[in-house]
């Protein structure tokens, strides 16, 4: 099983249970036509880092009081503050099959999830790379809705990119990103190379959930 399948049938709820070859099928079918839907785009800025007295944390004209990314940003400069979407393609493929396969529509979902962690992490070790010929060294994503990073910053985070007319990236009411398989995060950029700082799962307090790695 490669990584992004692996990453889809977590997704999917199984947890450490075996997958039976059904669903292996349908995993894999899903993810061909995810890649001729998919039309995968980023815009990103770096922007300078200024740690407050009082906690606050100030990015650009956004001003953050999490101490979750207050530690994942600790020792940090400067930071990348990135957005990130599959296309409305996919929303339309998931869309046509709500009508006739609710069964697709999850299994859909769940791979669209992976393929876009794989969009990601494929990007960020390229840029890795490059900031690396600055002095510079990348910590983990860390995406509003992590911890007590609050996910209304979403908004700010597509105001400073602007994202609607760079990617096609908006945003609803509720502070949900359309299309629906798209990300923002911020990452931090630091002078020192570390390999402590935990992203993911392996940085949430939820140990019974069933989407564990």
């Amino acid at each position: 099983m490669d990584i992004r399948t692996r990453e889809a049938v977590r997704y999917l709820g199984y947890g450490r249970h075996a997958v039976d070859e059904h669903t292996l099928a349908l995993v894999e079918s899903s993810f061909k036509e995810l890649e001729q839907s998919a039309c995968e785009r980023i815009i990103y800025r770096i922007f300078d880092l200024d740690f407050q007295a009082d906690g606050h944390i100030i990015i650009g004209k956004m001003n953050i009081n999490s101490r979750n990314l207050e530690r994942n940003l600790s020792g940090c400069e400067k930071v990348i503050v990135l957005g990130a979407t599959l296309g409305a393609k996919v929303d339309m493929l998931l869309r046509k099959y709500a009508l006739s396969d609710m069964a697709r529509v999850v299994v859909l979902q769940a791979c669209a999830a992976a393929l876009l962690e794989e969009y990601l992490d494929v990007w960020q070790e390229q840029e890795a790379a490059e900031q690396e010929k600055e002095g510079y060294y990348l910590r983990p994503r860390f995406s509003p809705g992590y911890g007590d990073f609050s996910i209304e910053h979403q908004e700010m985070i597509l105001r400073m990119l602007d994202t609607a007319k760079t990617i096609g990236l908006t945003m609803t009411d509720s502070s949900m990103l359309t299309p629906s398989k798209s990300v923002t995060a911020i990452i931090g950029l630091s002078r020192l190379q570390t390999s402590c700082h935990k992203k993911g799962c392996e940085s949430c307090d939820k140990k019974d959930c069933i989407y564990r790695r």
